[in-house]
């Protein structure tokens, strides 16, 4: 879920009357709700109920409100409606005393909804997924709320981005040191994308995994040697290969690629013009004339390599690791000997990109009667109680312990494969934008045993990029780099292209392209971000 912040949805004039209409704050109605599942005694919202049977919610009090209150969140699934009958929804009532009407819309129509509702001035109490550079301008006419303002009844969050992880105001908030944008914590697991090989293949004719660059080399002129009409490395990234492989060379970990941050000098630099990146683009090269790189690699489709990496035409590949469970169910009655597994990264570094620790989906809490409410309700969702709901559920009512510590589902145990996504249909779990602090023990962070063993390769000597830091630009620098940061990229891909699959290209086109790419602004862009990073560090 990369965040592709730059670009605005609505103009500033939009927003300016988005403020006024919203003003007089979102209406809610509790006529015609449906009692909780276990509807609260008389005497205020979830009386009766103690705090301490729900576990650990960070030193919040339950229920959150004294009166019956209707929350209006609006976010993407692709589930049906997520209506009264959902178990979410039901608890939630019955725990904080609010009852959340879940607005969804599928991720496919949700980005049209959203700039509708945002024009029409009726937002709701909590959405999801303004782009940070409109939501800080909706935040600073008094559209949202700062939630830092608010920071003294939310426990949770303050412990986890004003004292664990302070860095979180400067990087998500605006320049006055307002936050808008209600963070996620700790979604990613370790280890989720990486090269990947047939064990199958590569025992079957002796060849072991690589353990550097030039081991993987071997490994691939061997394969086409005894496949001479393979191509045994494929890709279906297009021209995210390039990304994908930037890890390896140090020169890329996070959303801002082409761009990065080099710890040796504490600089943003440019990928496509390092000398690291050349090494990159000419190993490639050597792979693409020697026959070992599928010459369509950049542009396959899904379907056209998934026939490779199910047969015999390619063997090695960069992709999620999902994939390594999914291919095998996919072929096994035809191959039951098929054996798609993690292999070791590819690249001088030996490294592969670290995942952020907190992320940011652009959560925001409408400025209206509700929003003391709504906060709380984030809060408590932000809570290892409201993790736990969430991306759990509710022991003894709709799943029990097993004996590995990870829950099992009675309802569900006729069901081949019970993911975030059946949970989410079933019970209204795992709500993108309603998770804030997903449980460890949850089925998504439960690891097959190829799974595993990529989470074991990489963190055992914890074989990862160091993250890049997550800068806060100014509004000025968000428009320059609008319009530098498309055409800059278009080159740069097109020259990747060239390079590899024209012969003649080589040392002199390469300092040519640098030549070329540096009057079309690159150091204009270079210095927004330094200048980001020295703000940055300043604030330390």
């Amino acid at each position: 879920m990369a965040k592709k912040w730059i670009n605005m949805v609505a103009a500033v004039t939009m927003l300016i009357f988005v403020l006024s209409a919203c003003s007089g704050g979102s209406k809610t109605s509790n006529e015609g709700a449906a009692p909780a599942a276990e509807p609260a005694p008389t005497g205020g919202a979830g009386a009766g109920s103690s705090t301490e049977q729900y576990g650990d919610t960070g030193g919040l009090k339950l229920p959150l409100v004294d009166k019956p209150t209707t929350i209006k969140f609006m976010l993407s699934s692709n589930s049906a409606k997520i209506g009264d009958d959902k178990l979410i929804v039901q608890e939630l009532e019955k725990r904080t005393g609010i009852k959340v009407e879940f607005q969804t819309y599928s991720p496919q129509t949700y980005q049209d909804k959203l700039k509708v509702v945002v024009a029409s001035g009726k937002l709701p109490d909590i959405f999801i997924g303004l782009k940070p550079a409109e939501l800080k301008k909706i935040g600073q006419q008094k559209g949202v709320v700062a939630i830092n303002e608010y920071a003294d009844m939310l426990p949770n969050f303050s412990k986890l981005y004003l004292q664990e992880n302070n860095w979180v105001i400067k990087s998500f908030g605006d320049e006055k040191g307002n936050i808008y944008t209600w963070p996620i914590y700790d979604l990613n697991r370790d280890v989720n994308h990486g090269f990947l090989y047939r064990k199958d293949i590569f025992d079957k004719n002796g060849i072991k995994e690589w353990t550097n660059t030039e081991e993987f080399y071997q490994a691939l002129k061997k394969l086409k040697e005894i496949y001479p009409d393979s191509y045994p490395y494929a890709s279906k990234g297009l021209a995210n290969i390039f990304r994908d492989w930037s890890f390896g060379w140090g020169i890329g970990n996070g959303d801002n690629y082409p761009a990065y941050y080099d710890e040796k000098d504490g600089t943003w630099k440019y990928a496509t013009v390092q000398p690291e990146h050349k090494d990159m683009l000419d190993f490639m090269k050597k792979l693409y004339n020697e026959g070992l790189m599928d010459p369509e690699f950049l542009t396959d489709t899904q379907d056209s390599w998934t026939t490779k990496m199910t047969t015999d035409k390619s063997f090695v590949t960069w992709d999620w690791i999902g994939r390594l469970d999914l291919f095998y169910n996919q072929v096994k009655d035809k191959n039951p000997d098929y054996d798609l597994r993690y292999a070791n990264p590819v690249g001088p570094t030996g490294h592969v990109r670290t995942l952020p620790k907190v992320s940011d989906f652009s959560i925001a809490v409408a400025n209206n009667k509700n929003k003391e409410a709504a906060l709380k309700l984030l809060d408590y969702l932000t809570s290892p109680s409201g993790g736990e709901l969430m991306t759990v559920g509710v022991e003894g009512v709709n799943f029990e312990w097993g004996q590995d510590g990870r829950p099992v589902y009675p309802e569900l145990k006729d069901l081949p494969l019970v993911d975030i996504g059946v949970l989410e249909d079933r019970y209204g779990m795992w709500l993108e934008g309603a998770y804030l602090r997903p449980d460890k023990r949850s089925v998504y962070y439960k690891f097959s045993e190829k799974e595993q063993e990529a989470q074991d390769k990489i963190m055992k000597e914890d074989k990862r990029e160091p993250m890049d830091p997550i800068l806060n630009f100014t509004d000025d620098e968000i428009s320059t780099m609008a319009e530098l940061q498309t055409s800059l990229q278009k080159a740069a891909e097109e020259f990747n292209a060239k390079y590899i699959l024209d012969k003649s290209y080589g040392d002199a086109q390469f300092e040519n392209f640098k030549k070329q790419i540096a009057k079309q602004g690159l150091d204009d862009l270079m210095k927004i971000y330094n200048d980001a990073q020295k703000r940055y560090d300043a604030a330390k």
